[in-house]
């Protein structure tokens, strides 16, 4: 079983910054790719961003492509996303997630473990 921890959400005003923090615990996600999604109320969960196990490919959904920069340090057993230039609409709760997959996976099912979120609110 893996654990995934969520932190680093929170109120900013746009335009502004936040990084956020996955932590994981009960096993090394050192050959998972990781990923970072978002759901705002009565709608579907949206990918934003994915890692590959080693850190050298990176994927991004166009709405976030040039602000957000995903980021993993697999000796910690964590994965980051680093918010620039935040807009209103990036406002959600934002999941983590683990994939045993060793390809670029933007689907939700390809994802076997998540956090429980963190809510980032972009105030205009």
């Amino acid at each position: 079983q893996v654990q995934l921890v969520e932190s680093g959400g929170g109120l900013v005003q746009a335009g502004g910054s936040l990084r956020l923090s996955c932590a994981a615990s009960g096993r090394t996600l050192s050959s998972s790719n990781m990923g970072w999604f978002r759901q705002v109320p009565g709608k579907e969960r949206e990918f934003v961003a994915t890692i590959n196990w080693s850190g050298s490919s990176t994927y991004y959904a166009d709405s976030v492509k040039g602000r957000f920069t995903i980021s993993r340090d697999n000796p910690k057993n964590a994965a980051y996303l680093q918010m620039n230039s935040l807009k209103p609409e990036d406002t959600a709760v934002y999941y983590c997630a683990s994939s045993p997959m060793r390809g670029i996976a933007t689907e939700s099912l390809a994802y076997t473990y998540w956090g429980q979120g963190t809510q980032v609110t972009v105030s205009s």
